[in-house]
């Protein structure tokens, strides 16, 4: 949405014709798209109503904020047709998958996906199916979707919205520093009471062991993040071990219910039935 300023005489700083506050109105928009999708995506391939939310409190999905925003403003230069649109979307789709994934397991020592099961990928984080989904939505979201969510915005005045996005993003920003937080403390305990064997260097890990037990009201960080409430919030986490396989880490805490609620079992085609 590229706006006319009426309320204030100094125009607001845009990007690409975009002011921020659009911008972070795109990515409040699409997080919570992506979390309905991603939510809807897991009960008809797993049968259960299961938590697919990138952060502790809010329904968001950022991979999918972060996604539109960055393609809404690096594809303005393939809008020339959907041949050019899909070629943008299938690239830029790829870094931002690639990235991504590469900050989770760097920072915070944990899988979000995993693709190495699926033809031609790279290292697990990216693929060519799910990189050609990003090339297909980008022509959608471009073309048909985005102009429908600017329609939308432009219901309400620019000052209006500046403080809408305001406020949803000061909770975003402290929904992020408690997840941060939270998943510092599931990976610590999860390497100190399960001795898992992961793929980083010993020094590291005996750090994190030492880090949990001085703890400070260790037993109320127990309980605030305990295993079972970050495991039902990120059901689908993953680690690297010590061998360089990915691991659910539903896996290892097997006693624990990772989903909310079972809606069916879905059918398992027989592969080497199908084959034949």
């Amino acid at each position: 949405m590229r706006e006319k300023i009426n309320e204030s005489k100094k125009e607001p700083l845009k990007i690409q014709g975009f002011t921020i506050t659009t911008l972070l109105a795109y990515f409040i928009i699409y997080s919570i798209i992506g979390f309905i999708i991603e939510t809807i995506f897991g009960i008809l391939t797993k049968g259960v109503l299961e938590s697919r939310k990138s952060f502790i409190i809010g329904p968001f999905c950022s991979i999918y904020g972060l996604g539109a925003v960055i393609m809404i403003l690096a594809l303005q230069k393939f809008k020339k047709n959907n041949y050019t649109l899909f070629f943008g979307g299938f690239l830029v789709g790829s870094i931002i998958e690639y990235v991504v994934s590469l900050i989770g397991e760097a920072i915070f020592h944990v899988v979000w996906w995993d693709y190495s099961d699926m033809a031609f990928n790279i290292n697990g984080r990216i693929c060519v199916a799910f990189s050609m989904f990003w090339g297909i939505l980008a022509i959608y979201l471009i073309t048909h979707f985005n102009p429908k969510v600017d329609k939308f915005l432009e219901k309400f005045s620019y000052k209006q919205l500046k403080k809408a996005v305001i406020i949803i993003m000061i909770f975003l920003m402290i929904d992020m520093v408690i997840t941060g937080i939270g998943l510092k403390v599931f990976f610590v305990r999860l390497v100190s009471e399960n001795k898992v064997q992961l793929n980083i260097e010993e020094k590291y890990i005996d750090k994190y062991i030492e880090q949990y037990k001085n703890m400070p009201m260790k037993s109320l960080v127990d309980k605030i993040f305990s295993n079972k409430e970050m495991l039902k919030t990120f059901p689908n986490l993953k680690i690297t071990n010590k061998d360089g396989n990915v691991v659910l880490i539903r896996d290892i805490l097997s006693d624990i219910n990772p989903y909310y609620l079972k809606v069916f079992t879905p059918k398992v085609i027989d592969k080497v039935k199908f084959a034949e």
